[in-house]
Protein backbone atom coordinates (compact mmCIF):
# COMPACT_ATOMS: atom_id res chain seq x y z
CA UNK A 1 0.00 0.00 0.00
CA UNK A 2 1.29 3.48 -0.88
CA UNK A 3 0.22 6.81 0.57
CA UNK A 4 0.98 10.38 -0.53
CA UNK A 5 3.14 12.76 1.51
CA UNK A 6 3.27 16.48 0.63
CA UNK A 7 6.19 18.54 1.92
CA UNK A 8 5.04 22.10 2.65
CA UNK A 9 6.54 25.12 4.33
CA UNK A 10 8.02 28.57 3.82
CA UNK A 11 10.54 29.17 1.00
CA UNK A 12 14.10 27.99 1.59
CA UNK A 13 13.44 25.68 4.54
CA UNK A 14 14.86 22.67 2.66
CA UNK A 15 11.78 21.04 1.08
CA UNK A 16 13.49 20.15 -2.20
CA UNK A 17 16.58 18.85 -0.41
CA UNK A 18 14.39 16.54 1.69
CA UNK A 19 12.46 15.50 -1.44
CA UNK A 20 15.72 14.49 -3.14
CA UNK A 21 16.77 12.61 -0.01
CA UNK A 22 13.52 10.60 0.04
CA UNK A 23 13.51 9.69 -3.66
CA UNK A 24 17.22 8.88 -3.59
CA UNK A 25 18.08 11.09 -6.58
CA UNK A 26 18.65 14.77 -7.34
CA UNK A 27 15.36 15.28 -9.15
CA UNK A 28 14.43 18.71 -7.78
CA UNK A 29 16.60 21.76 -8.34
CA UNK A 30 18.25 22.99 -5.14
CA UNK A 31 19.77 26.44 -4.65
CA UNK A 32 20.27 28.96 -1.84
CA UNK A 33 17.90 31.35 -3.62
CA UNK A 34 14.43 31.31 -2.00
CA UNK A 35 11.52 30.24 -4.20
CA UNK A 36 13.38 27.90 -6.58
CA UNK A 37 10.52 25.38 -6.68
CA UNK A 38 7.35 26.62 -8.35
CA UNK A 39 5.51 23.57 -9.65
CA UNK A 40 4.46 20.38 -7.91
CA UNK A 41 6.94 17.56 -8.43
CA UNK A 42 6.04 13.96 -7.57
CA UNK A 43 8.44 11.10 -6.90
CA UNK A 44 8.48 7.54 -5.59
CA UNK A 45 10.02 7.69 -2.10
CA UNK A 46 11.81 4.92 -0.22
CA UNK A 47 12.30 5.32 3.50
CA UNK A 48 13.71 2.09 4.92
CA UNK A 49 10.87 -0.43 4.36
CA UNK A 50 8.24 2.21 3.51
CA UNK A 51 7.22 2.98 -0.10
CA UNK A 52 5.08 6.03 -0.82
CA UNK A 53 4.59 9.01 -3.15
CA UNK A 54 6.16 12.30 -2.10
CA UNK A 55 5.24 15.75 -3.47
CA UNK A 56 7.62 18.71 -3.47
CA UNK A 57 5.75 22.02 -3.34
CA UNK A 58 6.43 25.71 -3.75
CA UNK A 59 7.18 27.78 -0.67
CA UNK A 60 4.07 29.13 1.05
CA UNK A 61 3.76 32.92 0.77
CA UNK A 62 1.33 35.26 2.54
CA UNK A 63 -0.14 36.33 -0.81
CA UNK A 64 -3.65 35.57 -2.07
CA UNK A 65 -3.92 37.67 -5.28
CA UNK A 66 -3.31 36.58 -8.89
CA UNK A 67 0.39 37.35 -8.78
CA UNK A 68 2.95 34.61 -9.43
CA UNK A 69 3.37 34.03 -5.69
CA UNK A 70 -0.41 33.86 -5.25
CA UNK A 71 -0.75 31.25 -8.00
CA UNK A 72 2.11 29.26 -6.46
CA UNK A 73 0.33 29.31 -3.10
CA UNK A 74 -2.92 28.02 -4.61
CA UNK A 75 -1.03 25.20 -6.29
CA UNK A 76 0.54 24.25 -2.95
CA UNK A 77 -2.87 24.33 -1.23
CA UNK A 78 -4.10 21.97 -3.92
CA UNK A 79 -1.26 19.58 -3.08
CA UNK A 80 -2.36 19.68 0.57
CA UNK A 81 -5.85 18.59 -0.48
CA UNK A 82 -4.43 15.81 -2.69
CA UNK A 83 -2.07 14.38 -0.07
CA UNK A 84 -2.86 11.89 2.67
CA UNK A 85 -0.24 13.40 5.01
CA UNK A 86 1.45 16.81 5.08
CA UNK A 87 4.98 17.23 6.38
CA UNK A 88 5.08 20.84 7.56
CA UNK A 89 8.74 21.83 7.51
CA UNK A 90 10.33 24.59 9.59
CA UNK A 91 13.85 26.02 9.62
CA UNK A 92 15.37 25.00 12.96
CA UNK A 93 18.00 27.74 12.83
CA UNK A 94 15.43 30.49 12.30
CA UNK A 95 12.72 29.17 14.61
CA UNK A 96 8.98 29.74 14.33
CA UNK A 97 8.11 32.86 12.33
CA UNK A 98 4.74 34.66 12.08
CA UNK A 99 4.34 33.14 8.60
CA UNK A 100 4.76 29.67 10.08
CA UNK A 101 1.96 30.39 12.55
CA UNK A 102 -0.33 31.56 9.73
CA UNK A 103 0.33 28.44 7.66
CA UNK A 104 -0.11 26.14 10.65
CA UNK A 105 -3.57 27.64 11.14
CA UNK A 106 -4.36 27.09 7.44
CA UNK A 107 -3.40 23.41 7.71
CA UNK A 108 -5.62 23.02 10.77
CA UNK A 109 -8.61 24.60 9.02
CA UNK A 110 -8.18 22.35 5.99
CA UNK A 111 -8.28 19.32 8.26
CA UNK A 112 -4.96 18.07 6.95
CA UNK A 113 -3.10 15.31 8.77
CA UNK A 114 0.14 17.03 9.66
CA UNK A 115 3.57 15.86 10.78
CA UNK A 116 5.73 18.72 12.03
CA UNK A 117 9.35 18.59 10.90
CA UNK A 118 12.19 20.87 12.02
CA UNK A 119 14.88 20.88 9.32
CA UNK A 120 18.50 22.06 9.67
CA UNK A 121 18.29 20.90 13.30
CA UNK A 122 21.64 19.13 13.46
CA UNK A 123 23.77 20.03 16.48
CA UNK A 124 23.01 22.63 19.11
CA UNK A 125 22.07 25.25 16.51
CA UNK A 126 18.67 23.60 16.05
CA UNK A 127 17.80 23.08 19.73
CA UNK A 128 15.95 26.38 20.14
CA UNK A 129 13.93 25.93 16.95
CA UNK A 130 12.93 22.37 17.88
CA UNK A 131 11.69 23.49 21.30
CA UNK A 132 9.89 26.52 19.85
CA UNK A 133 8.05 24.29 17.32
CA UNK A 134 5.91 22.88 20.16
CA UNK A 135 4.11 26.25 20.32
CA UNK A 136 2.35 25.57 16.98
CA UNK A 137 0.18 22.90 18.60
CA UNK A 138 0.78 20.33 15.84
CA UNK A 139 2.18 17.64 18.07
CA UNK A 140 5.72 16.47 18.67
CA UNK A 141 8.19 17.84 16.11
CA UNK A 142 10.70 15.52 14.47
CA UNK A 143 14.23 16.89 14.15
CA UNK A 144 15.68 16.46 10.66
CA UNK A 145 18.70 17.31 8.60
CA UNK A 146 17.77 16.80 4.94
CA UNK A 147 21.28 17.62 3.82
CA UNK A 148 23.01 15.09 6.10
CA UNK A 149 20.24 12.49 6.34
CA UNK A 150 19.71 12.82 10.09
CA UNK A 151 16.31 12.07 11.63
CA UNK A 152 15.12 9.80 8.81
CA UNK A 153 14.56 6.91 11.25
CA UNK A 154 12.38 9.09 13.50
CA UNK A 155 10.35 10.22 10.47
CA UNK A 156 9.90 6.58 9.44
CA UNK A 157 8.66 5.69 12.94
CA UNK A 158 6.03 8.46 12.73
CA UNK A 159 4.83 7.34 9.27
CA UNK A 160 4.74 3.59 9.88
CA UNK A 161 1.63 3.51 12.17
CA UNK A 162 -0.33 5.38 9.49
CA UNK A 163 0.32 2.77 6.79
CA UNK A 164 -2.18 0.36 8.34
CA UNK A 165 -4.93 3.01 8.23
CA UNK A 166 -4.50 3.60 4.52
CA UNK A 167 -4.42 -0.14 3.84
CA UNK A 168 -7.73 -0.57 5.72
CA UNK A 169 -9.25 2.40 3.86
CA UNK A 170 -8.27 0.92 0.50
CA UNK A 171 -9.74 -2.46 1.48
CA UNK A 172 -13.03 -0.78 2.47
CA UNK A 173 -13.21 1.13 -0.82
CA UNK A 174 -12.37 -1.93 -2.92
CA UNK A 175 -15.28 -3.33 -4.98
CA UNK A 176 -17.12 -6.23 -3.36
CA UNK A 177 -16.47 -9.69 -4.78
CA UNK A 178 -19.27 -12.23 -5.17
CA UNK A 179 -18.07 -15.34 -3.35
CA UNK A 180 -20.98 -17.50 -4.61
CA UNK A 181 -19.83 -17.81 -8.22
CA UNK A 182 -20.45 -21.16 -9.84
CA UNK A 183 -17.47 -23.19 -11.01
CA UNK A 184 -18.16 -22.31 -14.65
CA UNK A 185 -18.32 -18.58 -13.89
CA UNK A 186 -15.13 -18.80 -11.84
CA UNK A 187 -13.31 -20.55 -14.68
CA UNK A 188 -14.55 -17.97 -17.19
CA UNK A 189 -13.44 -15.09 -14.96
CA UNK A 190 -9.99 -16.67 -14.48
CA UNK A 191 -9.65 -17.18 -18.24
CA UNK A 192 -10.57 -13.54 -18.97
CA UNK A 193 -8.10 -12.31 -16.36
CA UNK A 194 -5.32 -14.44 -17.81
CA UNK A 195 -5.90 -12.99 -21.29
CA UNK A 196 -6.07 -9.35 -20.26
CA UNK A 197 -3.31 -7.32 -21.96
CA UNK A 198 -0.54 -6.11 -19.74
CA UNK A 199 -0.34 -2.39 -18.98
CA UNK A 200 1.27 -0.41 -21.77
CA UNK A 201 4.48 1.42 -21.12
CA UNK A 202 3.72 5.16 -21.23
CA UNK A 203 4.91 7.11 -24.25
CA UNK A 204 7.64 9.53 -23.14
CA UNK A 205 7.09 13.05 -24.53
CA UNK A 206 9.13 16.21 -23.87
CA UNK A 207 7.82 19.68 -24.75
CA UNK A 208 10.65 22.16 -25.35
CA UNK A 209 10.91 25.68 -26.72
CA UNK A 210 11.77 29.28 -25.97
CA UNK A 211 10.37 31.04 -22.87
CA UNK A 212 6.69 32.02 -23.00
CA UNK A 213 5.89 29.76 -25.96
CA UNK A 214 3.04 28.18 -23.97
CA UNK A 215 4.54 24.81 -22.98
CA UNK A 216 2.90 24.56 -19.53
CA UNK A 217 -0.46 25.75 -20.86
CA UNK A 218 -0.32 23.12 -23.61
CA UNK A 219 0.41 20.30 -21.15
CA UNK A 220 -2.38 21.42 -18.81
CA UNK A 221 -4.81 21.29 -21.74
CA UNK A 222 -3.56 17.82 -22.76
CA UNK A 223 -3.97 16.30 -19.28
CA UNK A 224 -7.23 18.16 -18.64
CA UNK A 225 -6.31 19.92 -15.38
CA UNK A 226 -4.32 22.92 -14.15
CA UNK A 227 -1.45 20.79 -12.91
CA UNK A 228 1.38 23.13 -13.95
CA UNK A 229 1.91 26.75 -13.04
CA UNK A 230 1.12 29.13 -15.92
CA UNK A 231 0.93 32.88 -16.46
CA UNK A 232 1.94 35.77 -18.70
CA UNK A 233 5.41 35.98 -17.16
CA UNK A 234 8.25 34.45 -19.16
CA UNK A 235 10.40 31.79 -17.50
CA UNK A 236 7.88 30.55 -14.90
CA UNK A 237 8.88 26.88 -15.24
CA UNK A 238 12.23 25.96 -13.71
CA UNK A 239 12.21 22.21 -13.08
CA UNK A 240 11.60 19.61 -15.78
CA UNK A 241 8.29 18.31 -14.40
CA UNK A 242 6.89 14.97 -15.61
CA UNK A 243 3.17 14.24 -15.51
CA UNK A 244 1.47 10.91 -16.26
CA UNK A 245 -1.88 10.90 -18.04
CA UNK A 246 -4.07 9.06 -20.53
CA UNK A 247 -4.34 11.12 -23.72
CA UNK A 248 -7.06 9.89 -26.09
CA UNK A 249 -6.39 6.30 -25.08
CA UNK A 250 -2.59 6.63 -25.16
CA UNK A 251 -0.82 6.38 -21.77
CA UNK A 252 1.81 9.11 -21.72
CA UNK A 253 4.46 10.60 -19.47
CA UNK A 254 4.93 14.20 -20.60
CA UNK A 255 7.77 16.48 -19.49
CA UNK A 256 7.36 20.23 -19.09
CA UNK A 257 10.72 22.00 -19.44
CA UNK A 258 12.12 25.44 -18.74
CA UNK A 259 12.28 27.89 -21.63
CA UNK A 260 15.63 27.79 -23.41
CA UNK A 261 17.22 31.12 -24.30
CA UNK A 262 20.43 31.76 -26.22
CA UNK A 263 23.44 30.41 -24.37
CA UNK A 264 25.07 33.86 -24.21
CA UNK A 265 22.06 35.25 -22.35
CA UNK A 266 21.99 32.48 -19.74
CA UNK A 267 24.16 33.91 -16.96
CA UNK A 268 22.41 33.10 -13.68
CA UNK A 269 23.32 29.80 -12.08
CA UNK A 270 19.66 28.89 -11.49
CA UNK A 271 18.75 29.35 -15.15
CA UNK A 272 21.71 27.20 -16.18
CA UNK A 273 20.46 24.44 -13.87
CA UNK A 274 16.95 24.77 -15.32
CA UNK A 275 18.17 24.50 -18.91
CA UNK A 276 20.37 21.51 -18.05
CA UNK A 277 17.34 19.83 -16.44
CA UNK A 278 15.35 20.41 -19.64
CA UNK A 279 18.10 18.96 -21.84
CA UNK A 280 18.17 15.88 -19.61
CA UNK A 281 14.42 15.49 -20.13
CA UNK A 282 15.00 15.47 -23.91
CA UNK A 283 17.42 12.55 -23.50
CA UNK A 284 14.78 10.62 -21.52
CA UNK A 285 12.03 11.30 -24.06
CA UNK A 286 11.02 9.27 -27.09
CA UNK A 287 9.19 12.07 -28.91
CA UNK A 288 10.15 15.73 -28.60
CA UNK A 289 7.57 18.43 -29.35
CA UNK A 290 9.33 21.66 -30.35
CA UNK A 291 6.81 24.39 -29.53
CA UNK A 292 7.01 27.64 -31.53
CA UNK A 293 5.25 30.96 -31.12
CA UNK A 294 3.26 31.80 -34.26
CA UNK A 295 4.25 35.48 -34.02
CA UNK A 296 8.02 34.75 -34.05
CA UNK A 297 8.52 31.23 -35.45
CA UNK A 298 11.80 29.64 -36.47
CA UNK A 299 14.08 32.11 -34.74
CA UNK A 300 17.72 31.13 -34.37
CA UNK A 301 17.08 29.65 -30.92
CA UNK A 302 14.17 27.56 -32.24
CA UNK A 303 16.47 26.11 -34.89
CA UNK A 304 19.11 25.24 -32.29
CA UNK A 305 16.53 23.54 -30.08
CA UNK A 306 15.14 21.47 -32.96
CA UNK A 307 18.65 20.55 -34.12
CA UNK A 308 19.55 19.42 -30.58
CA UNK A 309 16.53 17.10 -30.48
CA UNK A 310 17.53 15.60 -33.86
CA UNK A 311 21.16 15.22 -32.76
CA UNK A 312 20.00 13.30 -29.68
CA UNK A 313 18.15 10.91 -31.99
CA UNK A 314 14.63 11.71 -30.76
CA UNK A 315 11.52 11.66 -32.94
CA UNK A 316 10.58 15.31 -33.51
CA UNK A 317 7.21 17.03 -33.98
CA UNK A 318 7.03 20.78 -34.67
CA UNK A 319 4.00 22.47 -33.07
CA UNK A 320 3.11 26.11 -33.73
CA UNK A 321 1.19 27.55 -30.78
CA UNK A 322 -1.25 30.49 -30.44
CA UNK A 323 -2.83 29.66 -33.79
CA UNK A 324 -6.14 31.11 -32.58
CA UNK A 325 -4.56 34.60 -32.71
CA UNK A 326 -3.62 34.32 -36.39
CA UNK A 327 -5.93 35.97 -38.92
CA UNK A 328 -4.41 34.96 -42.28
CA UNK A 329 -4.16 31.26 -41.51
CA UNK A 330 -3.69 29.87 -45.04
CA UNK A 331 -0.92 32.30 -46.01
CA UNK A 332 0.78 31.88 -42.64
CA UNK A 333 0.70 28.08 -42.89
CA UNK A 334 2.29 28.19 -46.35
CA UNK A 335 5.04 30.48 -45.03
CA UNK A 336 5.66 28.17 -42.06
CA UNK A 337 6.04 25.10 -44.28
CA UNK A 338 8.44 26.94 -46.60
CA UNK A 339 10.59 28.14 -43.68
CA UNK A 340 10.58 24.69 -42.11
CA UNK A 341 11.83 22.95 -45.27
CA UNK A 342 14.45 25.65 -45.88
CA UNK A 343 15.80 26.13 -42.35
CA UNK A 344 15.58 22.55 -41.01
CA UNK A 345 16.52 20.24 -43.89
CA UNK A 346 17.74 17.60 -41.40
CA UNK A 347 14.10 17.18 -40.27
CA UNK A 348 12.59 17.14 -43.75
CA UNK A 349 9.16 15.61 -43.63
CA UNK A 350 8.70 15.85 -39.85
CA UNK A 351 5.11 16.68 -38.80
CA UNK A 352 4.26 20.38 -38.49
CA UNK A 353 1.04 20.96 -36.53
CA UNK A 354 -0.77 24.18 -35.62
CA UNK A 355 -2.34 24.24 -32.14
CA UNK A 356 -3.90 26.55 -29.62
CA UNK A 357 -2.92 25.66 -26.06
CA UNK A 358 -5.50 28.13 -24.72
CA UNK A 359 -8.54 26.75 -26.56
CA UNK A 360 -7.39 23.16 -27.20
CA UNK A 361 -7.80 23.39 -30.99
CA UNK A 362 -5.49 21.08 -32.91
CA UNK A 363 -4.66 18.75 -30.00
CA UNK A 364 -6.17 15.76 -31.83
CA UNK A 365 -3.86 16.43 -34.79
CA UNK A 366 -0.91 16.80 -32.41
CA UNK A 367 -1.76 13.45 -30.79
CA UNK A 368 -1.89 11.69 -34.18
CA UNK A 369 1.39 13.32 -35.28
CA UNK A 370 3.15 12.18 -32.09
CA UNK A 371 1.90 8.60 -32.49
CA UNK A 372 2.98 8.52 -36.14
CA UNK A 373 6.43 9.94 -35.33
CA UNK A 374 6.85 7.34 -32.57
CA UNK A 375 5.85 4.48 -34.90
CA UNK A 376 8.34 5.62 -37.56
CA UNK A 377 11.03 6.00 -34.90
CA UNK A 378 10.52 2.33 -33.96
CA UNK A 379 10.26 1.00 -37.53
CA UNK A 380 12.28 -2.01 -38.66
CA UNK A 381 12.80 -2.85 -42.35
CA UNK A 382 13.59 -6.36 -43.68
CA UNK A 383 17.14 -6.84 -45.00
CA UNK A 384 15.93 -8.18 -48.37
CA UNK A 385 13.96 -4.98 -49.07
CA UNK A 386 16.90 -2.84 -48.00
CA UNK A 387 19.32 -4.57 -50.40
CA UNK A 388 16.85 -4.32 -53.29
CA UNK A 389 16.58 -0.61 -52.55
CA UNK A 390 20.38 -0.21 -52.30
CA UNK A 391 20.86 -1.83 -55.71
CA UNK A 392 18.36 0.55 -57.31
CA UNK A 393 19.96 3.58 -55.63
CA UNK A 394 23.51 2.71 -56.75
CA UNK A 395 22.29 1.93 -60.26
CA UNK A 396 20.52 5.29 -60.54
CA UNK A 397 23.48 7.22 -59.08
CA UNK A 398 26.70 5.19 -58.71
CA UNK A 399 29.05 6.12 -55.86
CA UNK A 400 31.96 8.42 -56.79
CA UNK A 401 35.41 7.12 -57.73
CA UNK A 402 38.00 9.15 -55.79
CA UNK A 403 41.48 8.65 -57.25
CA UNK A 404 40.00 6.52 -60.01
CA UNK A 405 38.97 3.74 -57.62
CA UNK A 406 35.21 3.23 -57.52
CA UNK A 407 33.59 2.74 -54.10
CA UNK A 408 31.40 -0.36 -54.04
CA UNK A 409 28.36 -0.57 -51.74
CA UNK A 410 27.87 -4.30 -51.23
CA UNK A 411 25.33 -4.89 -48.45
CA UNK A 412 22.97 -3.07 -46.08
CA UNK A 413 21.10 -4.17 -42.95
CA UNK A 414 19.26 -2.43 -40.13
CA UNK A 415 21.18 -2.73 -36.87
CA UNK A 416 19.01 -0.65 -34.52
CA UNK A 417 15.79 1.28 -34.01
CA UNK A 418 14.94 4.31 -31.85
CA UNK A 419 16.15 5.97 -34.09
CA UNK A 420 16.55 3.71 -37.15
CA UNK A 421 20.21 2.86 -37.79
CA UNK A 422 21.61 1.07 -40.83
CA UNK A 423 25.02 -0.49 -41.48
CA UNK A 424 26.42 -0.58 -45.04
CA UNK A 425 29.33 -2.80 -46.08
CA UNK A 426 31.45 -1.02 -48.66
CA UNK A 427 34.98 -0.52 -49.92
CA UNK A 428 36.93 2.49 -48.61
CA UNK A 429 34.14 3.95 -46.39
CA UNK A 430 36.33 6.85 -45.25
CA UNK A 431 36.41 8.22 -48.81
CA UNK A 432 32.64 8.31 -49.28
CA UNK A 433 31.59 12.02 -49.46
CA UNK A 434 28.93 13.51 -47.20
CA UNK A 435 26.79 14.46 -50.19
CA UNK A 436 26.38 10.80 -51.16
CA UNK A 437 25.52 9.87 -47.56
CA UNK A 438 22.77 12.50 -47.60
CA UNK A 439 21.55 11.04 -50.90
CA UNK A 440 21.21 7.63 -49.23
CA UNK A 441 19.47 9.06 -46.12
CA UNK A 442 16.95 10.97 -48.24
CA UNK A 443 16.35 7.83 -50.30
CA UNK A 444 15.61 5.84 -47.14
CA UNK A 445 13.15 8.49 -45.97
CA UNK A 446 11.29 8.61 -49.30
CA UNK A 447 11.24 4.92 -50.22
CA UNK A 448 10.37 3.50 -46.79
CA UNK A 449 8.10 6.37 -45.67
CA UNK A 450 10.17 7.58 -42.72
CA UNK A 451 9.62 11.36 -42.81
CA UNK A 452 11.35 13.53 -40.25
CA UNK A 453 12.82 10.81 -38.04
CA UNK A 454 16.60 10.87 -37.45
CA UNK A 455 18.38 8.20 -39.52
CA UNK A 456 21.85 6.94 -38.67
CA UNK A 457 24.12 5.37 -41.30
CA UNK A 458 27.21 3.37 -40.31
CA UNK A 459 29.75 2.36 -42.95
CA UNK A 460 32.09 -0.57 -42.55
CA UNK A 461 34.68 -1.92 -44.96
CA UNK A 462 34.81 -5.54 -45.99
CA UNK A 463 38.21 -5.90 -44.35
CA UNK A 464 36.73 -5.23 -40.92
CA UNK A 465 35.41 -8.80 -40.89
CA UNK A 466 38.81 -10.43 -41.60
CA UNK A 467 40.05 -11.80 -38.24
CA UNK A 468 43.55 -12.33 -39.67
CA UNK A 469 44.00 -8.74 -40.79
CA UNK A 470 46.98 -7.00 -39.13
CA UNK A 471 47.90 -10.27 -37.36
CA UNK A 472 51.58 -11.22 -37.22
CA UNK A 473 52.52 -14.90 -37.73
CA UNK A 474 55.43 -16.26 -35.73
CA UNK A 475 57.78 -18.83 -37.25
CA UNK A 476 58.35 -21.94 -35.09
CA UNK A 477 61.65 -21.74 -33.21
CA UNK A 478 63.14 -24.93 -34.77
CA UNK A 479 62.40 -23.69 -38.32
CA UNK A 480 63.75 -20.25 -37.47
CA UNK A 481 67.06 -21.70 -36.22
CA UNK A 482 67.36 -23.80 -39.41
CA UNK A 483 66.87 -20.68 -41.55
CA UNK A 484 69.43 -18.71 -39.54
CA UNK A 485 71.96 -21.58 -39.83
CA UNK A 486 71.59 -21.85 -43.60
CA UNK A 487 71.36 -18.14 -44.38
CA UNK A 488 74.07 -17.05 -46.80
CA UNK A 489 74.93 -20.57 -48.01
CA UNK A 490 74.88 -21.38 -51.73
Amino acid sequence: MSFTLAIVGRPNVGKSTLFNRLVGRKLALVDDTPGVTRDLREGEARLFDLRFTVIDTAGLEEVTDDSLQGRMRRLTERAVDMADICLFLLDGRVGVTPSDEVFAEILRKRGARVILGVNKAEGKAGDAGAIEAWSLGLGEPVRLSAEHGEGMDELCDMLRPLVGEFAEREAENAPAVDLDLSEAEAELEADETAHQPTAKKPLQIAVIGRPNAGKSTLINKIIGEDRLLTGPEAGITRDAISVRADWQGTPIRIFDTAGMRKKAKVVAKLEKLSVADGLRAVRFAEVVVVLLDVDIPFEQQDLRIADFAETEGRAVVIAVNKWDLEDEKQDKLADLKEMFERLLPQLRGAPLVTVSARTGRGLDRLHDAIRLAHDVWNRRIPTARLNTWLGAMTEAHPPPAPGGHRIKLRYITQVKTRPPGFMIKCSRPDELPESYKRYLVNGLRDHFDMPGTPIRLFFRSQGDENPWKERKFHTPSRLRKHKEKNTGKD
